[in-house]
């Protein structure tokens, strides 16, 4: 989860390796650091806290000069947050310096092994065993690029790596394995890093590195060098990718937070992820991605979705999608806990893992998991290139541009569009009607413009908020479609306002949950009309008699509810199966205006990080 910026070119390397951190400061803000190598030296500065205070304290120092250096923005894992466990890690001869991404599993015996050799350590962390191991094999004779080899075909775990050495002041080496690394390639120089967000301003080419795979990027004279191998020092070829991003993207462009922005470009990226797919004419839904497996997909037995955080949210809504519009079994696993437990795969089971990143790790694992017991993989990412997307069998780009807040909004309508495609997809090959899809792709094509209606509600959503913010204790109850809702709006509200909040079936409030009810404790329903419309306004009256206050999330047209609700959330009435497309954006809102409310950071909430790369 931490963020990793690394250069060799022409250029002076820190100012680049501080631009790139602080583009890649949402994947962790725990503490921070650059080494530079420059006249024959290495160089190192890291501070505790957010990039300003390494600023600050390089402009202290006057700043350290040097065309190749190393970069990292941690969030902490192996020991706490401070500037000794911070990243660069040093050997103790102080001849090579590493950052790192990911968990060394075996840590602790190569420490051990470290340690009987006579060297000394300095840090909680598992990353210092990393240079301390990489160290000794480079002072004990082999060059940079080998004694990476080396080290690495001795490591358990993950890990995405840059390091540098005085001995070798113009070589560069990365690798990586199950964390991700890409490298871009500049005019004249390379510049490595754990996203495209820190690359975009440099290039658009970038090779993304597969997993056990090593790179040697150097920068003479003659112009930048690689050459990019496996552990083993067996030479590849990697493919050249080109980023479909853009700066653009990834700047506030006026807004407060990503958050905010990303809430509020929701009407431009559905329309981006539905552009091309849906033909309303003919009554059709095309994922090109997914053509050569139609057939797999209309007799499979069983689908399996899986996923972590808002992706299981996302995953759970497709389990209603596809049991409702294409009639095939489907179940959700947490990724986390789907490896661990034995699961049964049988013939014909298709399992898609959800992840806005590609690269969460638990979803990743899973996947291996699920393809080795012979289930068919799909993806449901955001990132191009991304982990997910090259390991599966095929699979459906979300399209909504980057996504930088760490609550995420924009990649979740994305993902719960993706998949009523998919349902779509599969049930006009099984039995749908032509005159019922086209339905469905007519309403779907009118989302864009629904979310925009409702994005116009901000300010009255937080005049509404204001009234309950100062409560440390929340319910978001739903039914059917929109109980994954009511579990997505608490996670929000969870995530960056730190209240404390429950999301649960609306009939499950009343065995058990209701007895934290007291005068007052804000109850949000997610009820648009449907179904089981009648059922949730019982349960609404079951919180009133508690004294809870209601604030529910209804249909435009919906003047029952007034009755039993303090505040209501208006949006359009939609078919059942779209509602949570919707429903879920008034939450967003909700989340956003508490958490600004009560004076936190809303992109970079505490404890977390964007793209989860260990288990």
């Amino acid at each position: 989860m931490c963020g990793i910026v690394a250069y060799v070119g022409p250029k002076q390397a820190q100012p680049l390796l501080l631009e790139g951190l602080k583009r890649l400061e949402y994947r962790g803000y725990d503490s921070s650091g650059v080494a530079v190598v420059g006249d024959n030296n290495l160089k190192i500065a890291r501070a505790k806290g957010r990039i300003s205070v390494l600023e600050t304290k390089l402009n202290d120092l006057g700043g350290l000069q040097g065309s190749l250096g190393i970069a990292h923005t941690r969030w902490a894992t192996h020991g706490v947050p401070n500037e000794t466990n911070a990243h660069p890690h040093r050997d103790d001869t102080e001849t090579i310096a590493l950052v790192h991404n990911g968990i060394i599993e075996n840590y602790t015996a190569l420490r051990t092994y470290l340690e009987k050799k006579g060297h000394k350590f300095y840090s909680d962390t598992d990353t210092e065993v990393l240079a301390q191991l990489i160290g000794e094999l480079h002072n004990g004779g082999l060059d940079l690029e080998s004694a990476v080899q080396a080290g690495l075909r001795e490591v358990t775990g993950a890990y995405a790596i840059a390091v540098v050495s005085v001995k070798e002041p113009g070589t560069l080496v990365v690798a990586r394995k199950g964390s991700p690394l890409i490298i871009g390639l500049g005019d004249k120089s390379y510049i490595a890093a754990s996203d495209a967000s820190a690359i975009i301003a440099h290039t658009t080419q970038v090779i993304a590195l597969e997993d056990y795979h090593v790179a040697k990027l150097t920068a003479g004279d003659d112009g930048p060098e690689m050459r990019t191998t496996t552990i083993d020092n067996v030479e590849v070829s990697p493919d050249i990718l080109d980023l479909e991003m853009s700066l653009e993207q990834i700047e506030l462009d006026g807004y407060a937070h990503f958050m905010l922005k990303e809430i509020m470009e929701q009407p431009q990226s559905l329309t981006d992820t539905l552009r091309g797919r849906i033909d309303k004419r003919e009554g059709r839904v095309v994922l090109g991605g997914l053509n050569t497996l139609a057939r797999d997909l209309v007799r499979a037995r069983r689908i399996i979705l899986t996923g972590q955080g808002t992706a299981w949210h996302a995953c759970l809504v497709g389990e209603y999608l596809l049991e409702d519009l294409a009639k095939v079994t489907a179940e959700v696993e947490y990724a986390s806990e789907f490896r661990y437990r034995n699961p049964i795969v049988e013939d014909g089971t298709i399992v898609i893992a959800v992840s806005q990143s590609g690269e969460t790790a638990d979803t990743l694992a899973a996947l291996h998991e699920a393809k080795e017991r012979g289930a068919t993989a799909l993806g449901v990412v955001n990132a191009v290139g991304s982990s997910i997307s090259r390991e599966t069998d095929a699979g459906v780009y979300l399209r909504v541009g980057p996504e930088i807040g760490v609550a995420s909004t924009k990649a979740f309508t994305g993902q719960m569009t993706v998949l009523t495609m998919l349902a779509l997809f599969i049930g006009r090959r099984k039995y749908l009607a032509n005159d019922v899809i086209t339905k469905y792709l007519e309403e779907l094509d009118r989302m864009p413009e629904h979310i925009a209606r409702i994005l116009e509600q901000s300010d009255y959503i937080k005049d509404e908020t204001k009234k309950v913010v100062d409560r440390d204790n929340w319910l978001f109850l739903g039914r059917g479609y929109n109980y994954p809702v009511a579990l997505e709006g608490a996670l929000k509200l969870k995530e960056i306002s730190y209240i404390h909040a429950e999301g649960m079936p609306a009939a499950e409030m009343k065995h058990g949950p209701i007895a934290l009810v007291d005068d007052g404790m804000p109850v949000v329903f997610v009820a648009p009309k449907g179904s089981q419309y009648d059922k949730v306004v019982n349960n609404i009256e079951e919180i009133r008699a508690r004294g809870g206050r209601i604030i529910a999330v209804a249909d435009e047209d919906d003047t029952q509810i007034e009755q039993y609700a303090e505040t209501v959330f208006r949006i359009p009435h939609v078919p059942e199966p779209l509602q949570p497309l919707i429903s879920v954006v008034p939450l967003q809102l909700l989340a956003y205006h508490a958490a600004v409310l009560r004076g936190h950071d809303v992109d970079k909430p505490r404890n977390l990080a964007k793209s989860v790369t260990v288990e």
